[in-house]
């Protein structure tokens, strides 16, 4: 549950910090840029902070 969660939340901060990016201002692509990184980094160390807040509040795996 809490996998299908982050996948969505993280391809909705990518959607929207683009069209952010697009329609504000450029520098929100650096935000693109974060949520990259940290999957990047997911996939290494296995470990997400996102996770670390769904489980906090109370998200059942």
């Amino acid at each position: 549950m809490r996998a299908r969660l982050i996948n969505g939340i993280a391809g909705s901060f990518i959607l929207i910090s683009v069209l952010l990016g697009i329609y504000i201002h450029q520098n929100w692509l650096w935000f693109t840029a974060f949520v990259g990184v940290n999957l990047i980094q997911y996939s290494f160390s296995r470990w997400c902070l996102m996770d670390r807040i769904l489980k906090s509040l109370g998200v059942k795996e």
